[in-house]
């Protein structure tokens, strides 16, 4: 077993916060490309791609996906569930992005951590919330709330702003559903490259099915900027940063690296307004600190 380093050394520090602007972009890419390729569609197609090269990363490192309970004969299960609760993710965050920005989706995804939070004692007991998880937990919310409401009553996209708002919080929850199904269930012990298989098979043909029964069309023709913000969620960010992310958890103390899931909602709101002009308000500032902030107390390592 790979002995795990409590302290964050400076390439580690870089790469928590190469992840983390990735991510934060991703939002913003997603956006770009969903101006030309369907939703479903487009999220059915990443998830292949991804898992295709996924595969050919498995199979040039000579990976064992199957040994003792991590067995797919025992994982399968676990591996549906999953992926479907990641499927159901991804096409509240596609569909919802043609109703709200990038800049608002990122910040109402990422109050999924505190969502595991809450819920992770369901799962396992012995991971009981304290006085300051519950402040930022609460905190988080409100201010989620407080953004939510700008969708009825000042929206700054659109009258279905809300309905785009509120998809992304039923992502935060699908999200959480994900993370909570793989604790509890025999993934736990599986690779974690075994694990993001199952999600990206099972939501890309669930995604791509659900995308051709709607019927959604490919474009005939789709411009290079299109093509290249498809390229960097495949390539850049489902691949390969998450590959990164499996090696740094397997080297570093989880309680060390965390806390920097806070930069990305961050980083998604900074993109957004950069590069799509979206429109930054009082109520989503608000937002963004407040779920930032509740992660980090979630997060932060308690006192011996």
């Amino acid at each position: 077993m790979t002995d795990r380093r409590a302290h964050l050394d400076l390439f580690a520090m870089v790469c928590l916060v190469g992840c983390a602007a990735l991510w934060g972009l991703n939002q913003t890419a997603t956006k770009i490309a969903l101006a030309e390729i369907p939703p479903l569609l487009q999220a059915g197609v990443r998830s292949l791609c991804a898992a295709v090269l996924l595969a050919a990363w498995i199979i040039y490192k000579k990976l064992d996906l199957a040994p003792g309970e991590g067995h797919w004969a025992y994982t399968w299960r676990g591996g549906l569930l999953t992926g479907s609760l990641f499927a159901a993710e991804f096409a509240c965050i596609f569909i919802g992005l043609q109703y709200t920005t990038a800049s608002r989706m990122v910040v109402f995804v990422y109050f999924s951590p505190l969502v595991v939070a809450a819920a992770m004692p369901l799962v396992a007991p012995q991971e009981k919330l304290h006085a300051r998880q519950v402040l930022g937990l609460l905190g988080a919310f409100a201010g989620l709330v407080w953004a939510f409401s700008e969708g009825f009553h000042t929206p700054t996209v659109g009258d279905k702003q809300w309905l785009g708002d509120a998809l992304g919080a039923c992502a935060a929850v699908l999200w959480a559903g994900t993370t909570l199904s793989i604790r509890g269930s025999r993934l736990a012990t599986a690779l974690p490259e075994q694990t993001l298989m199952y999600q990206l098979v099972v939501s890309g043909v669930a995604l791509a099915g659900a995308g051709w029964l709607s019927g959604e069309l490919w474009p005939a023709q789709i411009s290079a900027l299109a093509w290249g913000s498809l390229a960097f969620q495949i390539i850049i960010v489902t691949f390969a940063s998450y590959l990164l992310w499996f090696w740094l958890v397997r080297h570093y103390a989880a309680a060390t690296i965390s806390a920097f899931t806070l930069l990305t909602p961050v980083f998604g709101l900074l993109f957004g307004v950069w590069l799509l002009n979206d429109p930054l308000t009082d109520r989503l500032l608000l937002a963004l600190v407040a779920v930032a902030g509740g992660i980090g107390l979630v997060s932060w390592p308690r006192r011996a």
